[in-house]
């Protein structure tokens, strides 16, 4: 499947996740903040999975722990931070995708498809999106991500509606709410063999003959 489109804009995914920052003796307003989310971001993208703390996030930075609490209230906000690029650039490409196409099968095979590459050009995103980053942080980020998941099901539930109303299938039975939750649960599954492998095998890898399958009736 021809790829434009879903991936992640170059210069979003350079913002948060992998992206060089130009060094400054003194930052511009903001730039510590963003600086900071982005050495969270890299530091995710342990394959061991090891848990990020405040004092190995501000030692990476080079500056004290002090220092990271005048830019954010707590660690929580910090992921909140997060947690706030990955909705934004989900559903921004969700309604890119929908503008673009008009076929609903088509929304629905985009959608999945930049969910998966999403995944490999963040990696430290992939382990706040599963929430194993989140353990032992505070119990609303876990919430959020969970409303992020559920607007994205929400979002392939609506298109594979759409789908069915094009191929005139009001007289069957309603298959959205159950392929929607299948599409999920493939696209999560994907994400966690991604991070059990340290990031090496692939989350789009075979894409279209899996999406044949996932999405016969």
């Amino acid at each position: 499947m021809n790829s434009s489109g879903s991936p992640l804009h170059q210069d979003s995914a350079s913002e948060i996740s992998g992206g060089e920052t130009k060094t400054r003796k003194r930052p511009r307003p903001g730039e510590r903040r963003l600086q900071i989310l982005q050495i969270l971001a890299e530091m995710l993208q342990n394959p061991n999975g090891d848990r990020v703390t405040t004092a190995a996030l501000a030692a990476k930075i080079g500056v004290s722990e002090a220092a990271l609490y005048r830019h954010f209230a707590s660690k929580a906000q910090m992921f909140e931070g997060l947690i706030a690029f990955i909705e934004q650039t989900i559903f921004g490409l969700i309604n890119q995708i929908n503008q673009k196409e008009e076929l609903g099968i088509a929304q629905v095979k985009g959608m999945v498809q930049m969910l998966l590459v999403f995944a490999e050009k963040n990696p430290g995103m992939v382990r706040v999106l599963l929430g194993d980053a989140l353990l032992q942080e505070d119990e609303r980020l876990q919430e959020r991500i969970n409303q992020v998941l559920d607007r994205v099901e929400t979002s392939l539930k609506q298109s594979l509606r759409i789908a069915q109303s094009q191929h005139q299938d009001g007289a069957a039975t309603d298959t959205a709410s159950l392929q929607s939750a299948l599409l999920m649960s493939y696209v999560i599954g994907r994400w966690h063999r991604f991070a059990r492998s340290g990031f090496k095998k692939l989350p789009s890898e075979g894409i279209e003959p899996s999406l044949r399958i996932l999405l016969t009736a």
